[in-house]
């Protein structure tokens, strides 16, 4: 190491008191971290591209550093799905420090994995108290029946009012109107579920039927007088 001629010619000044980094809540423990192999943690995070287009849900389980569990979902933007395969394959094995420095393809996941970075470093995740933390796999527990991302896809103009296109529950058959033409319940398929009784051999129209159901006031005894595809009408 190289020392300017001012430094060298400075006398030495004793260090007082020994400030060590404050302790973060890690899996059940307080850790005073001072290395990645310090970092432990389970957590969830969004990014965005940069012409927010596009964003990704990113989530991370994280032992000793290392990226033990990633789960990728994307929406928005076509080509980041290409890039959430490139990047599931990529983070598991890295630590987070690695990951934070790697090329993941899309802005998204890259800006998913700098806001994670943040909070597993803090100590801001959903496994801070939890005893030993969460198991490798927790990460699919968000997906539900069938492994499918939930998502929210809505519709609205001034002009014809809103249409549901897609619910967590599942893609959204039928809209319930009631006498004032305001929606006051859904019908919906998992297709999810769908899948999974079409892979044990179910015909796809039985198994369509069987992964249908209805949320809110859907029937004609709850108020229910008109019926519409949100697709078409």
């Amino acid at each position: 190491m190289q020392y300017s001629r001012e430094v060298e010619e400075m006398c030495c000044v004793a260090k007082g008191p020994k400030h060590d980094p404050a302790p973060i809540p890690e899996e059940g423990k307080w850790i005073a971290a001072k290395q990645i192999t310090d970092i432990s943690g389970f957590t969830h995070g969004i990014g965005w591209c940069a012409p927010q287009q596009g964003a990704c849900k990113l989530t991370l389980n994280v032992k000793g550093g290392v990226i033990q569990e990633a789960l990728v979902e994307t929406i928005g933007c076509s080509g980041m799905t290409h890039s959430a395969a490139m990047a599931a394959e990529i983070l598991p094995h890295k630590t987070i420090l690695e990951a934070l420095n790697t090329d993941l393809v899309c802005d998204a996941i890259n800006t998913a994995m700098r806001e994670l970075f943040l909070q597993i470093v803090y100590g801001r995740t959903q496994s801070a108290f939890s005893d030993d933390g969460l198991v490798v796999g927790a990460g699919l527990e968000d997906l539900g029946k069938g492994l499918r991302s939930q998502v929210g896809t809505m519709y609205g103009t001034a002009a014809k009012g809103v249409r549901y296109l897609e619910m967590a529950e599942g893609y959204v058959t039928r809209l319930a109107l009631d006498k004032e033409s305001q929606v006051i319940g859904y019908e919906f398929v998992s297709l999810g579920k769908m899948t999974d009784f079409i892979k044990k051999g179910l015909a796809p129209n039985e198994a369509w039927e069987k992964a249908m159901g209805h949320y809110g006031r859907f029937s004609e005894e709850q108020g229910a007088v008109k019926y519409i595809d949100p697709r078409k009408e």
